[in-house]
């Protein structure tokens, strides 16, 4: 259910803290939103430190990213719109650089998705009821140029039949929603899970 300016703020600053204690907010890196009851958005702005937030760094934009006040909104944020357009019931977007994320898309050069299988915390992923299943989650190319990337990750994602609630960016990091942030938090954690899985798998074959 969407919520309040305050309130998303509030929530934001308490899960900054929660991801940066996991090493999920290295530096100043990584933004999160989430959409409000009136359709705006509120946004971590640019270059604040994730583990450290305050009210200030938090900010309103609308629907399309465009800034509703005067500070500077992260220079991802339409990586997280194109969410929100897509998906109506999301109403929380996270971005994380993550060992895990950042690794394994990198040992994976040609892959174009992740696919994931067999593992009892695919179950963190809203709708999966059991481990007898394959998520493909998608890998994109890192680029500067947000806008082409955010047009590229809305073609795939609207092509897509089943798919994660979640995309990787080559050497990058990780994107992950949900309904809420509880729920768009529980997807980033089981995610982070699932791919320090995959290169433990990767590390075993190459040792045997």
């Amino acid at each position: 259910m969407a919520i309040s300016f305050d309130a998303a703020v509030e929530a934001i600053i308490a899960l900054g803290q929660r991801l940066d204690s996991r090493g999920l907010a290295p530096a100043t890196s990584g933004n999160y939103s989430v959409r409000l009851r009136d359709g705006r958005i509120a946004v971590t702005v640019s270059g604040r430190h994730k583990g450290r937030l305050t009210p200030d760094d938090i900010m309103l934009v609308d629907s399309e990213g465009v800034a509703l006040e005067g500070k500077k909104p992260s220079a991802e944020t339409a990586l997280h719109t194109v969410v929100y357009r897509i998906f109506p019931q999301v109403d929380a977007v996270l971005h994380v650089h993550s060992v895990p994320a950042g690794a394994l898309t990198r040992q994976l050069p040609q892959a174009a998705e992740c696919r994931l299988e067999g593992y009892e915390m695919l179950k963190a992923f809203p709708g999966v009821t059991t481990h007898q299943t394959t998520v493909a989650v998608p890998v994109f190319e890192n680029s500067q140029d947000v806008p082409a990337l955010a047009g590229e990750v809305a073609g795939r994602l609207c092509a897509a039949g089943e798919h994660a609630p979640a995309y990787l960016i080559r050497g990058h990091g990780a994107y992950g929603w949900g309904k809420d942030l509880e729920e768009a938090e529980r997807v980033i954690e089981g995610l982070e899970h699932l791919l320090a899985c995959e290169i433990e798998a990767l590390r075993l074959r190459g040792a045997t």
